[in-house]
């Protein structure tokens, strides 16, 4: 499912758009596939979750499980 946050960077309003369920996004301008995406958020910007999973190479997904689980670095 598509999540949408309002986050503040400098002042300015941005909404942050990503999938909950670990697929790509599409939308956005430019239009295209994206993990996640953060636009201001005067542009209004549209996403539609997408069923291509997000792909994280092992060393990534190692150094992620590492770090959630206090293991070796």
């Amino acid at each position: 499912m598509i999540q949408t946050e309002s986050i503040t960077i400098g002042g300015h309003q941005f909404i942050r758009t990503y999938s909950d369920n670990g697929f790509m996004i599409h939308g956005g301008m430019p239009e295209a596939d994206y993990a996640e995406a953060t636009d201001p958020a005067e542009f209004g910007r549209t996403y539609i979750e997408t069923d291509i999973p997000i792909e994280q190479d092992e060393a990534e997904a190692e150094e992620i499980v590492n770090i959630l689980t206090g293991g070796a670095e």
